[in-house]
Parts: C-alpha cells; structure tokens; sequence
C-alpha cells in the first residue's frame, strides 16, 4: 500500500480479455467501471487481436492503466500448465505478446504501462531464476520503461530490482495462500475463495494490515502496492465492488499504481 499527502491508497487490477474468439468469459466492462488496472491477455493463454483492442479501448475510455498479462504458449490449457521451454524462446515470446498490446493500446489512445505474468509462468517465476530473467530480458529487450507487477518475495522481484526495473508488489483477493507465501495451486480443495464475505476479509487484512491467513491457520506479512481479482471466478464483478467499497470505507484510495 502507498501513501500519498498522508492518504493510504492502493491499487486494484483485474485479469481481462480472456475470452477467444466467439468464445467469452467474465464481464470485463462491469469489472473496468471497478478496477484501477487492467492485466489484459495478449493471446497465448486467451485473448486475440480484436478482444485485445475492444479491452484497450474500454480501459482507454474510463482511464484504467493497462497492462500486459504475458503467459507461456499455452491457449489450450488456458496458461495454467508448467511449459518446458528455453529462457531465450521464452523471453522471445513475452516480447512479441508485450510488442502487440503496446501497439493496440496506442491506437486505443492510451499507452501500456506495466506487465504481469499470468498463471504458471507467475508461479514458476517465483522460485525459477531462469524463467525469471526470461521476463526480465523481454522488459529490457522492449526498452519501453514499463514496471513489473509481481509477487512479493519471489526470484521474479529480485531479478527484476537487480536491473533497474521498478517492482510492483501485489495480494490476491480471491485466492488462498500458503505458510510460505505462495498460492494454493487450483488443484488443491479450497483453492478459490468462494464467498464475497472471505474476499473482502482478505483484501482488507492485505491492504489496512499488510498480513494474510494462511490455510494452516496462521497469519503471514504480505506488502501489497495493489490487489488483484481474477475476472474468470463466478462472483468476480460482486467482490470487486465490495472489495472496492471496503477499502473505500476504510479510508484506503483507489490509484493506479502507474
């Protein structure tokens, strides 16, 4: 969490555009009347050209940051499967994905702004040193400036600081962690919050308190700069809004982080 003119503000994005094709999924125009910014999919876990412009161009038009949410090739597992594949090829295809939101956002009349991993690559970069400079040379190889959203603690944040480039740290509202500071991996029972209730908890605990409960009953330190809701979860749109609401309620502000 910031604090700007002694008010506490934080960030609040979403996982967008993850429909493909005549295929759809979430309500992402109900969800960008919420969010802050938006990690917009740029193809190879879902996405394609046209939902990546409609998503730029809803996003440019009620001033939501956009951002890049970059995933291994992947469309068929929706970016969800640990993909075996060379740091060089990997950086090669975050670049592409990162080169072709930057162009669509410009025509939409905005600019990209940041990048965020999605799914398994988020995860394995928080422990895979090689996967992990492979998302930092496609930053660097952009040469756009942009910021990293990332998790806290993870190999991913130091590599990235290491170089130059300016780490935002992030909570998930919706998902449960681990003793370790990780996520519970889908797989597992409990996994996903499933009430509104839980989600609101959690992103207050993160936001006001800096700390999260974990699933063996505990609590551990969580820093946060901004929150992220997953915009393919059934109740998305509601725990947004009363995510929103509750830190409003709070006295934490809403800022995009860049």
């Amino acid at each position: 969490m910031s604090t700007v003119a002694g008010v506490r503000s934080v960030d609040l994005n979403a996982d967008l555009g993850e429909g493909f094709g005549a295929w759809s999924m979430g309500d992402d125009d109900a969800l960008l009347d919420i969010v802050t910014s938006a990690n917009v999919a740029c193809g190879f876990h879902a996405g394609d050209p046209k939902i990546m412009r409609r998503t730029c161009d809803a996003a440019a038009a009620r001033g939501v940051t956009i951002g890049a949410h970059v995933s291994y090739r992947d469309l068929e597992g929706f970016g969800r499967r640990d993909i075996e594949v060379s740091p060089q090829q990997l950086a090669d295809e975050l670049l592409y994905q990162i080169g072709a939101l930057d162009a669509i956002s410009r025509v939409a009349g905005s600019s990209l702004r940041y990048v965020k991993a999605h799914g398994a690559l988020y995860n394995r970069c928080a422990h895979d040193e090689h996967h992990a400079r492979a998302v930092v040379q496609a930053l660097l190889d952009h040469r756009g400036n942009l910021a990293l959203l990332a998790a806290p603690g993870s190999v991913l944040v130091a590599v990235a600081r290491a170089e130059g480039i300016r780490c935002v740290t992030e909570g998930f509202v919706d998902r449960a962690y681990r003793a370790d500071g990780t996520l519970v991996p889908r797989g597992e029972p409990r996994a996903v919050h499933e009430s509104t209730e839980a989600c609101v908890v959690q992103a207050l605990s993160i936001a006001r308190d800096g700390i999260v409960s974990h699933r063996d009953g505990g609590t551990i330190p969580l820093a946060a700069d901004s929150l992220c809701v997953h915009g393919d979860t059934p109740h998305a749109v509601a725990t947004a809004w009363m995510v929103r609401e509750s830190l409003l309620a709070a006295g934490i502000d809403l800022r995009p982080f860049a």
